[in-house]
């Protein structure tokens, strides 16, 4: 006898072969595609979270210059309601230079320095 019936076995086992390899290639080019979809979508997403640390950051630097100049705009307020308060003070004493004022100074040396006080 000969083997005849063999050899359509063996073309079915090459076409199921076949088969199997273009699948596998298939499956190996839709992989390859979805791992580059993911690695995109990753770039993207920290291209994004980049972008916005950078804003954040800038509006915060904005804010913060912003809250500095308001705290030394009020400190500048203040030191010059201080100064008109110290002038109003001086200008207070010297209204009142070369008068003496009604107070006890002269009887309370008198009284710790006791027998040494000068009259």
């Amino acid at each position: 006898m000969t083997d005849t019936a063999a050899p359509p076995t063996d073309l079915a086992t090459v076409d199921a072969l076949r088969r199997v390899k273009a699948a596998e290639a298939e499956w190996e080019a839709k992989l390859r595609s979805a791992r580059e979809d993911a690695e995109a979508a990753v770039r993207r997403a920290r291209e994004e979270a980049d972008a916005t640390v950078k804003a954040v950051t800038a509006e915060a630097e904005g804010e913060r210059t912003k809250r500095l100049e308001e705290a030394r705009s009020a400190a500048d307020r203040e030191a010059e309601t201080i100064r008109r308060e110290g002038e109003q003070a001086a200008d207070a004493v010297r209204d009142q230079k070369g008068r003496r004022s009604p107070d006890r100074s002269d009887e309370l040396i008198a009284a710790a320095l006791g027998p040494y006080a000068h009259d």
